[in-house]
């Protein structure tokens, strides 16, 4: 990887020059919106150069909706809303490719060189097989967020959405499901979606977020297992899919009143930005 500041490139003709005579040609994917500041150039795992530019973000405004979403993030749903239309279903791209990554490991096991030796053809061969594999599970992971973060923008003056971050969930069998599920990634998309159209995320604390009623405020007493999908509070009577209730939970805490659970908003102030 190599970092450049404004004095160490310069563009012209479609060519990025960089400090020490380097001069590359560039395969743009897109026009840049401004003069950039910085160049990241860096190389993945299949060998592929990338240049990633810094420019300042302008902000592409939307017409108000008048709407609000809350989301709770989750491994059987990679995202749960209080909008119907709106919940992102697991894609399950890695498991889709397991089988094919499984032969690749397999392959490179049989060919793994001695310690000091350096790896067969067959053995650089299927290291590259997988290294396209995992990059395209990426990408498709990635699209899939871009494109249900841009609906959800879109659709949306205002979301509510957990602040969740799910490194506990690699000490757990759902391993494998969580990293599939792309919640980190996902959630990236959004921030970024709703900062290049002017909207406003709120960021909730997860804490307690499965325990207490969207309906009435109350905390059950112990927390609900992973294997108890449905939330029944014992103080109103409200039941409901958990994570339609921790979805509605995120509009609550997050200072934003919805009236049912299309989540249009009343007039007033949005509340403070928490991301």
């Amino acid at each position: 990887t190599l970092n450049y500041t404004k004095r160490g490139f310069r563009l012209n003709d479609g060519r990025l020059h960089l400090a020490g005579g380097i001069s590359l040609t560039v395969v743009w994917s897109r026009d840049l919106p401004a003069d950039p500041s910085s160049v990241r150039v860096h190389q993945d795992s299949v060998g592929h150069w990338y240049c990633s530019f810094v420019v300042a973000a302008e902000i592409q405004p939307l017409p108000a909706t008048g709407r609000v979403l809350g989301v709770d993030w989750g491994v059987k749903e990679t995202a749960t809303t209080t909008s119907d239309d709106h919940d992102l279903p697991h894609a399950g791209h890695g498991k889709k490719a397991q089988a094919k990554l499984t032969r690749y490991d397999r392959m490179m096991a049989r060919r793994k060189p001695k310690k000091g030796q350096a790896g067969s053809k067959g053995y650089r061969e299927a290291q590259r097989l997988r290294a396209q594999l995992h990059k395209k599970v990426a990408r498709q992971r990635e699209d899939t967020g871009r494109k249900w973060a841009k609906k959800v923008v879109r659709d949306h003056d205002a979301i509510a959405a957990e602040d969740f971050r799910p490194k506990f969930l690699a000490r757990t069998t759902m391993a494998r499901k969580a990293a599939d599920a792309a919640i980190s990634s996902t959630k990236r998309a959004l921030l970024e979606m709703a900062r290049k159209h002017g909207r406003i995320v709120h960021l909730v604390h997860p804490a307690h977020t499965t325990m207490d009623c969207a309906q009435c405020g109350a905390r059950t007493k112990h927390a609900l297992p992973l294997s108890e999908r449905t939330y029944a509070c014992t103080a109103c009577g409200a039941v409901c899919p958990r994570d339609k209730n921790s979805a509605h939970v995120m509009l609550v805490r997050a200072g934003l009143s919805p009236a049912g659970i299309e989540g249009v908003r009343h007039p007033g102030p949005l509340g403070q930005e928490a991301a």
